[in-house]
């Protein structure tokens, strides 16, 4: 039988909404929302458990749905909606027709596993924008490092702005969280050089090797990083900058940063 969902009253768009808007709604149930056609085929890649797809069919079809995703599961649930609902949970401009909820995983930094002997890795300090974790996500994507961490996150990472402003990197992302203290004894047990950029004791940041296992570690526009990263810090790295202030937007420095790591590792 064909599920359908036609009233704004209806329970699931409800949790929906909740879900969209409450973080508190996403820890306590496991569960989050993903909108687009990309981000939803990037949530699949990474290996994310996708159990509900609701379908606008006057924009999307479910063949088409079915196609374009290349899905395998049948477990997953197909509700179409009406273009009244669609409207209500549709979080961005852009009209795809197609609105998923999926399960979260656990990305604590005790669960985090390497793949690589030399990994290049960025490490955020408390970023607590989601249009810069997003950019963040998307500068570590396009230079292929090997994970992202983010150390006391202020923003849950399932925030709908981080899943939109990755577009969807997110979740093909190697990605860990935890505390500094608990990232930073992850770093040193595995041996891995903590490159902190701050403007303290710091080299230019092209005169060092990071061909080895390398961390580049940022902070927060605002106050940077905390004494913790600076005190464990392998060097402390710095871009030089030929205008009136001292810094610049986070994941524009964290691409500069990464890039040049890479660009020694003959990306």
């Amino acid at each position: 039988m064909q599920k359908s969902i036609t009233s704004l009253q209806n329970p699931l768009v409800k949790q929906i909404v909740t879900l969209q808007s409450k973080s508190r709604e996403r820890r306590k149930t496991g569960q989050f929302v993903i909108e687009g056609m990309r981000e939803i085929s990037l949530a699949l890649k990474g290996k994310y458990q996708v159990d509900t797809l609701l379908y606008c069919a006057e924009i999307v079809s479910k063949d088409s749905l079915v196609s374009q995703l290349d899905i395998q599961n049948t477990n997953i649930d197909f509700i179409e909606i009406s273009s009244e609902v669609y409207t209500k949970l549709a979080y961005r401009g852009s009209t795809e027709g197609v609105i998923a909820m999926a399960i979260s995983k656990d990305l604590h930094i005790s669960d985090f596993q390497l793949d690589k002997d030399n990994p290049l890795i960025l490490v955020a300090e408390a970023p607590e924008k989601p249009g810069n974790i997003g950019a963040l996500l998307r500068t570590a994507d396009a230079a292929k490092v090997d994970a992202v961490i983010i150390a006391n996150p202020k923003t849950d990472i399932y925030n709908p702005n981080i899943i939109r402003n990755s577009v969807g990197c997110l979740f093909t992302n190697n990605i860990a969280t935890g505390s500094t203290e608990e990232i930073i004894s992850f770093l040193k047990k595995h041996n891995i050089g903590i490159y902190c950029a701050a403007l303290q004791a710091s080299v230019s940041y092209h005169t060092l090797d990071y061909s080895g296992a390398s961390a580049i570690v940022v902070g927060t526009e605002a106050v940077g990083l905390s004494y913790a990263w600076l005190a464990n810090s392998t060097q402390n790295i710095i871009i030089p900058m030929g205008g009136e202030i001292d810094s610049m937007n986070v994941s524009v420095a964290a691409g500069i940063l990464i890039f040049e790591a890479r660009r020694q590792r003959g990306f």
